[in-house]
């Protein structure tokens, strides 16, 4: 939400949401990504959080 518009990879937001000790891998962040998408997207008819293929995700400000 601070960064609209900016590609953030799956290492950046794990870095930057999950403790410094989790152990899991980065599939954790396409779960959660998919659990946001299905609670602010599809009630809303938008498509705010975007997939950037080989890169990550970002948050779309329209």
């Amino acid at each position: 939400m601070r960064k609209p518009d900016e590609v953030l990879s799956k290492a950046q937001i794990l870095d930057n949401v999950w403790d410094p000790e989790f152990r899991g891998g980065d599939n954790v962040v396409e779960v959660y990504i998919g659990y946001l998408r299905r609670k602010i997207d599809e009630p809303l008819g938008l498509n705010s959080l975007r997939t950037v293929r080989d890169m990550g995700y970002r948050l779309s400000a329209d």
